[in-house]
């Protein structure tokens, strides 16, 4: 193997068997694996009856450790990088040792394998020619309507990330933000024992999670399609003109003028941004 070289290594999202032979190699190889949770990473290496030293790089060291670990990459020791699971860097640390790596000349090669992000859009059946990944939606429900609205006029198919106890209300707020018949896919613990891959409308999906105690267990990606031309790119287009004016108009009015300026249905927009905020 190269000495000199950070590898950034995928690693199984569920399914063990999905490490694949040349990860392996690598992680058996190199001086240390910088793991964004070490215990984690520990039962992976464990499980391949690999001995590699791990060492804890999260977000909240990273800045910190990146230097000297660029020392010893300069030194000539191989080093890997992981995360919790999948790829590195997609929604996880490790971009400020990668940049800090290139910045000193160092050698940064990709150990491709599992995504959750791309797994996820290859089961969905949404048009995957051009999507964009938004990761994990904001906590605060304010600045995660906020943030729909801006996306509601989006075209191409968007991706988020989600987490168990967040996953009804996010719904609710796509709903609100994208209208009750937006189609879209809700992927569960994908490659693990309880997978499961639900698709119908945004309401369709709001309504099964909200129903089924299990549908929120888990780890979450949710496909959603973006809007269609004319009829729902005005809609969305409303659904974005009537956020920003509810901020200060009652929401009657601020429906009124969204439908005005947009040629959007009034009675789709009225009661959009209504909700009980965090």
């Amino acid at each position: 193997m190269p000495a000199a070289t950070l590898h950034v290594v995928a690693t199984p999202i569920g399914n063990l068997g999905d490490l694949s032979p040349r990860a392996q190699q690598v992680l058996r190889e190199v001086a240390a694996v910088c793991a964004e949770d070490t215990r984690r990473s520990g039962q992976l290496l464990a499980h391949f009856g690999i001995g590699t030293p791990l060492l804890a790089l999260h977000e909240h060291n990273e800045q910190q450790l990146a230097e000297r670990l660029v020392a010893r990459l300069l030194g000539g020791e191989a080093l890997a990088l992981v995360s919790d699971a999948g790829t590195p860097l997609v929604s996880d640390p490790g971009y400020r040792l990668v940049r800090a790596a290139r910045a000193a000349g160092v050698k940064v090669s990709p150990v491709p394998g599992p995504s959750a992000l791309v797994a996820a859009l290859s089961v969905a059946g949404l048009p995957s020619d051009r999507f964009t990944f938004e990761g994990f939606l904001p906590a605060k429900a304010s600045a995660r309507r906020e943030r729909l609205a801006a996306l509601a006029g989006e075209p191409r198919t968007l991706v988020f990330y989600e987490s168990s106890h967040r996953i009804e209300e996010s719904l609710a707020d796509l709903r609100a933000a994208f209208g009750d018949d937006r189609p879209a896919v809700l992927a569960r613990e994908l490659t693990k024992l309880f997978e499961t891959v639900l698709d119908g409308t945004l309401a369709d999906l709001h309504a099964r999670v909200a129903a089924d105690a299990d549908q929120r267990k888990g780890e979450f990606v949710l496909v959603v399609q973006g809007v269609g031309e004319d009829a729902d790119a005005k809609l969305a287009e409303g659904r974005r003109v009537h956020a920003i004016l509810a901020r200060q108009l009652p929401p009657s009015t601020a429906a009124k003028l969204a439908a005005e300026i947009t040629g959007a249905p009034r009675k789709a927009l009225y009661g959009a941004g209504a909700g009980a905020d965090d």
